[in-house]
């Protein structure tokens, strides 16, 4: 298929490739929302029957065919689809091998649990996200293993999910490895380092405040219904630990979360089945449903193949597909410019330079929360609007490199239909306790901190002029 870069033209003009967004938050709204759905079908047919719509406003057929194909076989879609499997098969040895029961066991012997056991673990994916740059990657570790082990021991369902994904959060928008601060820099010319260090009073004041409200909300939480009095544990499921440690030093290391959970699912396996604490690859009978086929080919196919990784990787197929199907919207979006007509838009409202900064937020928030994904937004904003427009009102550019970063890690980790929210779901669904979307979104406490920070700090003016002498230097 030939690579083409020509303009999708809709009936209705550039307004209408944003359609698909429309239409599948709308149907998501209906299925989450109203029908409380937490099917499959939930996400998959609203954004499916979104692409549907959307077609017949195209007037070039083939061209929007082919957009939506080169939306879902970018390096941007690939990328993250890759790293969501492989940190599923490890979150899921360590799962299956009685690690979460461990550290649970361990934690009620110290006395840990319910609130408390929520801020630790809070603090924990703030500092692994920060270590190894992914929000995704510490959601997979964090709900492998903390929310099955915070559950039995009495934390709220939905804030120790909030409080995982926060730490996420905290440090995609924080780590120098995550491909946010990587973006954002490199879109305003400025060096990483400097951006880390002037960032550092927005993340740590958001994360004070996520920790208060943590307190706040789960003191109301009475958790006798779901916490055990006494948890019962193999004391060889902390060996487990190690793999895990392993992996983050790997992954600190060499700054690569495919790499760091390749190893670590070879050690975790290792060691689980060294230990006897799993079977690797487990054959079981067929279920009833099959005997038809049985009596047909015959008795050699009365078995399946199941286990660790196929669980891994079969819970990752829900956010997979979602994913691929809304980088077909994305796609569609930047093909038929409405992306652009956006950006101008909101670009003629500024007025000063407090206003532009408030221009340069309501684009990155909507384009994140819209895609799902903050570094394309950020690499859509970035350069070709949030750069001249600060300069236009000179404002430096660690501050704009800031404003499009800390604003991209907000919604988007936040929202029902976001692939951070639907990936956590998705492994809370097996749990004592599955949550649905819109459970888990009030309680991204992180998304609603950071956006309350940067907006007091728009508004007072704080870091406006950030590395002003060393910006102009570069």
């Amino acid at each position: 298929m030939e690579n083409n870069s020509r303009k999708l033209e809709f009936y209705g003009g550039e307004w209408v490739s944003f359609l698909p967004f429309i239409i599948f938050l709308a149907l998501i709204i209906l299925t989450t929302f109203i029908w409380a759905s937490t099917s499959n079908g939930a996400l998959w047919v609203p954004a499916f029957t979104a692409l549907i719509v959307a077609f017949f406003f195209a007037k070039d057929k083939k061209l929007y065919a082919e957009t939506i194909i080169k939306g879902m076989s970018s390096t941007d879609a690939i990328i993250p689809i890759v790293c969501w499997i492989f940190a599923g098969v490890f979150a899921m040895i360590l799962r299956a091998s009685g690690l979460a029961n461990g550290i649970a066991g361990l934690a009620a012997s110290a006395g840990i649990k319910g609130t408390f056991f929520i801020i630790i673990s809070f603090i924990a994916c703030a500092i692994f996200a920060t270590a190894t740059g992914t929000g995704f990657g510490t959601i997979a570790a964090g709900m492998g293993v903390l929310y099955p082990a915070g559950i039995a021991l009495g934390a709220h369902p939905a804030l120790l999910a909030g409080a995982i994904i926060s730490g996420g959060a905290f440090g995609d928008n924080l780590a120098p490895v995550s491909d946010t601060t990587i973006c954002s820099a490199t879109s305003q010319g400025v060096d990483v380092p400097g951006v880390v260090r002037s960032r550092l009073k927005y993340a740590l004041t958001s994360a004070v405040i996520v920790i208060i409200g943590i307190i706040i909300i789960g003191s109301g939480y009475d958790g006798s219904a779901t916490s055990s009095i006494t948890i019962d544990y193999d004391p060889k499921t902390l060996f487990m630990l190690i793999p895990v440690a392993l992996t983050i030093w790997i992954a600190i290391k060499v700054g690569d979360i495919i790499i760091a959970t390749t190893i670590g699912s070879v050690l975790a396996a290792v060691t689980a089945v060294a230990s006897g604490l799993l079977d690797f690859i487990q054959i079981d009978p067929v279920d009833a449903a099959k005997s038809a086929l049985i009596r047909v080919y015959g008795t050699g196919l009365d078995r399946t193949v199941d286990g660790v990784i196929f669980d891994g990787i079969n819970g990752m197929i829900q956010v997979i597909l979602l994913a691929l199907l809304l980088f077909g919207s994305i796609e569609i979006m930047k093909a038929g410019h409405g992306d652009i007509k956006l950006l101008n838009v909101l670009g003629k409202i500024a007025k000063s330079p407090r206003g532009a900064e408030f221009v340069i937020s309501a684009m990155i928030i909507i384009l994140s929360a819209l895609m799902g994904l903050n570094a394309p937004a950020i690499l859509t904003v970035g350069a070709s609007f949030a750069k001249p427009l600060s300069q236009k009102y000179g404002i430096s550019p660690y501050r704009t490199a800031n404003l499009l970063d800390a604003q991209s890690n907000t919604f988007v980790y936040s929202m029902p239909w976001t692939p951070a929210i639907i990936y956590t779901i998705g492994f809370a669904k097996n749990s004592a306790v599955p949550l649905q979307a819109a459970q888990v979104t009030p309680y991204v406490l992180y998304a609603y901190a950071m956006l309350a920070v940067m907006f007091a700090s728009i508004i007072l003016g704080i870091g406006r002029y950030d590395n002003m002498e060393k910006a102009k230097n570069n």
